[in-house]
């Protein structure tokens, strides 16, 4: 049975040749707004059934593409899919045979996502490379750490992330394309670039002279009072975005001190000293403390919640944030769309589908 979904993609078909990192999550957006995703996932020893979240919706199929078999059977679904994608490294593709323009002979239409770190040309383009090195490139890891201190990973999603969205993004703009002109394109997609759109707006603000180019200094680093993170009595953490002036006003007030005895808000010069000072008002009390004096108030001050206690959020649970599929806790399908809804479907062990596929293609596993 065919893994398409309702969503707005419905009736677009993806082959996603196994990879790690953006592709994988790229290819989950797209599955879970609609696309009948089919990941080609190599024939392995050792464990193939761990539940990996960003694999779900997809149907998948063991093949190796160094055999005959392997080969007929890409080619067989390259020439009734909309969509190839691949995070190989330049050039791999081509040694297997399915260079872009052996993909069009088979069909004309063909859109070939290709996602790599360093993108298809350049000095760096077959080197090796993960999330934290391309966001060390871009600017961005740079800009993430406290005032005099070292760089911040923030986890894989700099790059591996952004590189996702990207990917998804670049695909919906082809097709689009394609359903005017007929043809298809490659769409080259890279985790540098897309760590590097993501310092779009601080590149603006640093050729305004308004954006330092150290960390924990600026308005949104950490450098500021009014948007910063402090720990409560009960070693919690509250999470301060009080950037308006209004919000800034209140905010101040609620701590019990007059916004009218302080310097401009906006001096830097002070920020250090108020830093000091809100974070020694909030570690007397308890976040459930704090957060009833904020209740209600436009202050722009929440918790930070962990992973285990997010799904928990009151909010988040009624936007059906994050729901439960095979068992497992995980973030459900953005955006929403009000006729077309999309969904997060089953999470697939490497090769479920095999048979299934290559029935449908007459071929025998």
């Amino acid at each position: 049975m065919s893994e398409t979904g309702s969503g707005p993609l419905a009736g677009v078909r993806i082959i996603e040749l196994g990879s790690l990192g953006p592709g994988p999550f790229g290819c989950m957006l797209l599955s879970d707004m609609g696309a009948d995703v089919i990941r080609v996932d190599r024939p392995k020893s050792g464990d193939d059934d761990f539940p990996d979240v960003v694999l779900r919706g997809r149907r998948s199929v063991h093949l190796d593409l160094k055999s005959a078999h392997g080969v007929v059977a890409l080619t067989r679904l390259l020439e009734t899919s909309d969509v190839l994608c691949e995070g190989f490294r330049p050039g791999v593709l081509e040694r297997l045979g399915f260079a872009p323009e052996k993909c069009w002979q088979l069909n004309e239409r063909l859109i070939i996502a290709r996602v790599t770190g360093w993108g298809q040309e350049g000095p760096r383009s077959h080197t090796v490379g993960h999330d934290v090195n391309y966001a060390a490139v871009s600017g961005l890891l740079h800009t993430i750490g406290r005032a005099g201190g070292d760089p911040v990973i923030p986890l894989n999603i700099g790059a591996d992330g952004a590189g996702g969205w990207m990917l998804a993004f670049g695909i919906v703009c082809a097709l689009l394309e394609s359903r005017q002109s007929g043809r298809g394109q490659v769409v080259d997609v890279a985790m540098v670039d897309a760590s590097a759109l993501l310092m779009a707006k601080w590149y603006g603000e640093l050729a305004a002279g308004s954006w330092r180019d150290e960390r924990g200094v600026n308005r949104v680093d950490g450098g500021s009072h009014y948007y910063n993170v402090y720990r409560t009595s009960d070693n919690r953490f509250l999470s301060v975005g009080a950037i308006e002036p209004q919000y800034y006003e209140r905010f101040m007030t609620l701590l019990g001190i007059d916004p009218s005895t302080l310097p401009a808000q906006n001096e830097r010069s002070f920020w250090p000293e108020q830093i000091t000072r809100v974070a020694a008002i909030l570690k007397v009390q308890t976040l459930e403390h704090w957060l009833k004096i904020f209740e209600n108030e436009e202050v722009c001050v929440v918790p930070v919640l962990g992973l285990n206690d997010a799904p928990r959020d009151l909010h988040l649970q009624e936007r059906r944030t994050y729901i439960e599929v095979d068992g497992i806790l995980q973030p459900g399908e953005a955006p929403r769309f009000s006729r077309t809804p999309g969904a997060v479907r089953h999470i697939p062990k490497a090769g479920e589908h095999t048979k299934e596929v290559l029935d449908e293609l007459g071929l025998k596993q």
